[in-house]
Formats: C-alpha cells, structure tokens, sequence
C-alpha cells in the first residue's frame, strides 16, 4: 500500500545557500537552546562534571579555564586561548558548551566539527576566514580528525583566528593529543595535531550517560502498511518519502555543508526499501545526514533493513567507529520518537 498524499522527495530538493546562510546556521540544536551552567545536573558521583561547570564559568568570564590539577582547590591563570572538554557520550559536554556559547558576547559561532570544515569546504580557506574572524568565540563540538587534511586545514584556520582574538571551546571523546588515532598515519602529521592540541586547556568530564541509552537496541524498521500509515499520518507539506539507495546518490550530488538546507522544514523523512551499507564514502555522508536530522529532531520512518544495522563490522571496527556508534545511536532514537 503506497502513500497517496506525499509526492515531494528528498531527492528533489537542491538546497542553495549563500555564505551567510551557511554561516548563520552555526547556533546551538534547538535541545540546547536553553542551555546554562545553572541548569547542568553534575552527577555527585562524578566530581569532575562540577569542576568541569565551574571551568567553564572562568572561562566565560575571562579567567582561569581550570585547576593545575583537576581537583585543586586553587585554579591557575589559563594562559591559552581554548578550552576543551574531553569525555564520553552522554555527561553533558554539548550542555556546557552551548551554555559557554550562551554566556559569551560578541558573535559568536557554534557548529560540529564536520560543520565547520564541510563550510570551509563549500566557501573556500580565505572566504571562511573572512567570515569567521573577529569573532568572539569558536564553539566546536564532537572534535575530530578524519583526515590529513582537514588536520592541517583546522590547524591553519584557529590558528589565525586565535591570532586575531577569537577563544575556541570544543569538546570530544578523544584527548586532544589523540586526534587522528587510527584514522590515518597520524605520525606524519604529529606537527599539525600538536599544534591543534597546545591551543587548548583539557577538562575531562567522566561519568555514564545520561541518556542510559542500549546501543544494542534495534532503530524501528516497519512494514509497507504500516509505514504508509505513518507518512500518511505525517503533515504533507513536511515530510518526504524516498528510496534509500537514491538518497544516497543525491547526497552525493550535494555539498555537506548545504545537508541543513537539504531538511528544511521537514519534520519526518521516510527511507524505503534500507539496506546495508556497501562503501565507507556513502557511510560518512549518512552520518553526516543523521547528525543534521538529529540536530532539527526529525522524525525517520523507514521499511527494509533496521537502520541501525547498515553499518557493516568492517566499519564498526575501524577508524570511523565512533562516528558510526553516534549515528547508530540517533537512528534508534529517530525511528522511535
């Protein structure tokens, strides 16, 4: 049984967005739109989320990032321009960080790592400088390096803009030091990922997630009747029903950086007919699809394979694991919401 009230496609859609779009979509998930030091919970178990938060505040203000030892009574001056949170998923490091992203003046941008340097893609290096310096602060979350060249690109970029003032604050799953750990030959580019590392002051959060999500539990995958029943549940004006194999080609025709343009007003998308993954390249760029569809909590309804099985064990073991086990995790939660 095939919906009759849908026609528009994901694949019709050919995002255009200026510079200024692009860039200006860089705020906080609207989840984290209320954000504040104030209403982030630390776990008492944990007492490296409270020194964690009150980092955070220094740093805001303009002061001490944190303690020469994490548990010190006596913070130290934090001579360097950035501060980075590093823990697991789930202890609140995107809070605090949209919090920092909410207390600071001036202009101010927040972004995934993959944002950032997919803009720095689509703009050109000189273009995203321009538009990126004098600002206040540099929010990057998720940090992480898949390759030699975004490495080098993130290095050169917050390294002029450090120089022109701008604080960076990221946070991530990996120590600084670490970035780029079996990705590549990270040995052959050990000067690029110290220099990423000394600009910034490391925080580690520990504790569980939050969230207490089961990464073994299965995203809903549903049969033809009862997925037309769902679309036709759905506002026709915002949802979309493709097949997945050619939203996967069409995702190849757009640019990373436009994916928030490409959902748009959507408030589900339908995938038919999912099947497993076959190449690492069209792996990446449903992650990156995921992330923006998590971000604007949009709605996946989907047939055939259960999304969160269609990253194969080659990839779930490899460089990319990480980035996998994200989206795995938001694609269980997007077919269930």
């Amino acid at each position: 049984m095939e919906p009759t009230m849908v026609a528009a496609r994901l694949v019709d859609r050919q995002p255009g967005m200026t510079a200024a779009e692009l860039v200006g979509h860089l705020v906080p998930p609207p989840q984290f739109a209320t954000a504040s030091f104030d209403n982030y919970l630390p776990d008492e178990r944990h007492p490296s989320q409270a020194h964690a938060v009150e980092a955070m505040r220094q740093f805001a203000t303009g002061g001490a990032g944190a303690s020469r030892g994490l548990f010190s009574r006596k913070p130290a001056v934090v001579e360097k321009p950035g501060i980075y949170l590093d823990g697991g998923f789930g202890v609140g490091k995107t809070h605090l960080l949209a919090a920092l992203w909410h207390q600071m003046k001036g202009r101010t941008y927040f972004g995934t790592f993959i944002e950032y340097t997919a803009i720095v893609g689509a703009l050109g290096y000189r273009e995203a400088v321009a538009h990126f310096r004098g600002a206040a602060l540099l929010a990057i979350d998720e940090f992480e390096l898949d390759d030699p060249g975004d490495t080098m690109v993130m290095s050169r970029l917050l390294g002029e803009l450090v120089a022109s003032g701008t604080r960076i604050a990221a946070t991530s799953n990996t120590p600084p030091h670490a970035l780029g750990e079996g990705r590549f030959a990270a040995v052959d580019f050990l000067r690029e990922i110290n220099a990423l590392a000394d600009r910034f002051q490391t925080i580690r959060i520990d504790g569980e997630d939050y969230r207490k999500r089961d990464i073994e539990g299965h995203a809903v995958t549903l049969d033809d009747e009862a997925f037309a029943e769902r679309i036709a549940a759905e506002r026709p004006q915002a949802v979309t029903v493709d097949d997945f194999d050619a939203v996967l080609r069409h995702l190849a025709t757009v640019h990373p950086s436009r994916y928030i343009g490409l959902i748009r007003g959507l408030e589900a998308v339908g995938l038919r007919n999912v099947v497993p993954l076959q190449n690492q390249t069209d792996a990446l760029r449903l992650v990156a699809l995921v992330d923006r569809l998590y971000d604007a909590q949009v709605r996946i309804h989907a047939t055939g394979t259960p999304l969160d099985a269609v990253f194969g064990d080659d990839m779930l073991s490899g460089g990319y694991r990480k980035k996998y086990l994200r989206a795995t995790s938001r694609l269980i939660a997007l077919t269930t919401a």
